[in-house]
């Protein structure tokens, strides 16, 4: 399946100031994409750069700034450098001068923690070439290729493309699909899809628009309806669709309209199990039922978007989780992939959206600090029909592939 631009392998360049990493971005593009200059410190905060590599494909390649940045400016860029690990495939690190000490120690740590596959270039071997020593060493301590390279010779672009190839895991560049497992050839999917204030003028969501896709690359027949329409259709064609997917908005509308032998579930459940922690999300939902007067919820938004005044995240959820628990909570929004406001600890519950619009890495790197401490985690459609008294159905397609047990449901 073809992926979105979000979706695209993101590969980030790290190492030292005047390694040569905006150098080495141009030779792998075969153009000036990135800026070049014997001043150390060119390049300040993380930029992304979408092009082409020959032979492999479209990428996102994020330049960084140097690792042994200085000053009180230089260590935050420094942090932007590291943070930006979490929302990459395949790390490059660039050493020169068979330098290797505490600064590329600490960012291997951070790909190490982040589960980041990376390889070690040694660029500038025109001017001292990579000792034998060092690359034994490297190779046993973090079992990683390493390259010598020369940007300026021109010499090793090729073995380098190959190593990328051999080095990023197939998930960066294949997905699974995202109902190719409920549906089969043929058959019927309904769509209910409402346009309402949140609906983009004159196209569609992407995760309607994914959907959609997938479904005819299966070979199956994709129907799409606002929600008034549904009754009618359904009476008046005797159509029984294999699965019924709506926006999570609108479920209670859905569950009374398509009847009961026909499985139900949400855009935003499908994106869950495509790209977030599924297990996680499914032993976080009824969580929301053991929340307590003034605990703090945060939602996290994959992207950023005009608010409206009936914002689903701002202001849906929280009315909606608020009139179920019947106590007050506090609720903080944290949108893109900005750093959180305060300790994850402080938080009793995390609601992450869909996240159509990043990579399945940067969303589980995006919960995995909530997960590792603890705190329950769930999803935008899955809170929603939890509060709403229809979780266990909007999530039965997919437990019956899972563990359909009572500690889920």
């Amino acid at each position: 399946m073809q992926k979105g631009k979000a979706s695209t392998p993101h590969i980030g360049i790290y190492g030292r100031r005047n390694n040569g990493k905006s150098s080495l971005i141009n030779e792998l593009a075969g153009q000036d994409i990135a800026i070049v200059s014997d001043h150390p410190g060119t390049t300040t905060d993380p930029v992304k750069k979408s092009f082409e590599i020959t032979s492999f494909g479209p990428v996102i390649l994020i330049d960084t700034a140097g690792i042994d940045d200085t000053g009180e400016l230089g260590q935050k860029r420094i942090a932007k450098s590291k943070a930006s690990i979490k929302t990459i495939d395949l790390g490059i690190l660039v050493i020169i001068q068979n330098q290797f000490g505490d600064y590329e120690r600490a960012v291997i740590e951070t790909f190490n923690k982040t589960a980041t596959p990376f390889f070690i270039i040694h660029n500038k071997s025109d001017i001292e070439e990579l000792s034998q020593a060092l690359s034994l060493e490297l190779q046993e301590r973090y079992q990683c290729k390493i390259l010598s390279h020369s940007t300026h010779k021109g010499g090793n672009a090729e073995a380098i493309i190959e190593t990328i190839k051999r080095t990023i895991p197939e998930s960066a560049f294949s997905s699974p699909s995202l109902v190719g497992d409920l549906i089969s050839y043929g058959d019927i999917v309904l769509l209910i899809t409402p346009i309402d204030i949140e609906a983009p003028e004159g196209r569609m969501i992407l995760p309607q628009v994914q959907a959609i896709r997938d479904i005819l690359d299966n070979d199956a027949v994709c129907i799409v309806l606002k929600e008034r329409e549904v009754d009618a259709f359904l009476k008046k064609t005797q159509i029984k669709p294999a699965l019924a997917i709506t926006d999570s908005q609108i479920f209670t509308k859905a569950d009374a309209s398509i009847p009961r032998n026909i499985p139900l579930t949400s855009f935003s459940i499908i994106l869950a199990r495509y790209k977030g922690d599924f297990e996680s999300y499914m032993r976080g939902t009824p969580k929301i039922g053991n929340l307590k007067n003034h605990d703090r919820i945060l939602l996290l938004e994959s992207c950023t978007h005009h608010v409206s005044c009936d914002d689903i995240g701002r202001v849906k959820i929280p009315r909606w989780i608020t009139a179920f628990t019947g106590k007050e909570h506090q609720y903080e929004v944290v949108a893109g992939l900005n750093e959180l406001p305060r300790p994850i600890t402080d938080y009793a519950l995390v609601i992450q959206c869909g996240g159509c619009m990043i990579t399945r890495k940067q969303l589980i790197n995006r919960i995995q600090p909530a997960i590792d401490a603890g705190i329950p985690v769930t999803n935008y459609g899955m809170a929603i029909a939890y509060v709403q008294g229809i979780y266990k159905r909007a999530v039965a397609p997919f437990t019956k592939q899972l563990d359909s047990s009572d500690d889920y449901l």
